[in-house]
């Protein structure tokens, strides 16, 4: 369960949301409302991405990541710049661990910049401190 003290803490710094688990799970839910949650999803799946040790896995991961994320007219395509596209499609064939390390730094300031912000401003968030300030003074009353 979250707590107030959790969720006051994501206003601190972007860091602090993202890498929250309730932090990432909410702010997902607050991107797919601006219809951006893609973002969130690469990020976090070039998180999970970069623990993977098999070889073969990670080929199967680094393609599967580049027909949802990065090709043109990908279903989930993600806004980065052509430089950062044309070297994933280098290194597709022989996908390290690092390979994709670009394309999320700048999904990271796209979102640190620009929905963050409005997240932290909107009504989404707001409705969740206030809450989790009405259950812990329920909890104080009781």
């Amino acid at each position: 369960r979250v707590s107030l003290e959790e969720v006051l803490q994501w206003s601190q710094s972007f860091e602090k949301l993202i890498t929250s688990k309730y932090g990432s799970m909410i702010y997902k839910a607050y991107l797919k409302t601006e219809h951006s949650d893609e973002n969130i999803e690469f990020w976090l799946a070039c998180e999970a991405y970069k623990k993977i040790t098999s070889q073969r896995k990670r080929m199967a991961v680094a393609r599967k990541l580049f027909t949802s994320y990065i090709q043109p007219q990908a279903p989930n395509e993600i806004n980065i710049d052509s430089p950062a596209r044309k070297a994933i499609i280098r290194n597709i064939q022989q996908p390290t661990q690092s390979c994709f390390d670009e394309a999320q730094r700048i999904v990271y300031m796209h979102m640190e910049r620009d929905s963050y912000p409005r997240f932290l401003e909107s009504k989404f968030y707001e409705q969740l401190k206030i809450s989790l300030q009405t259950k812990d003074t329920n909890s104080m009353v009781n």
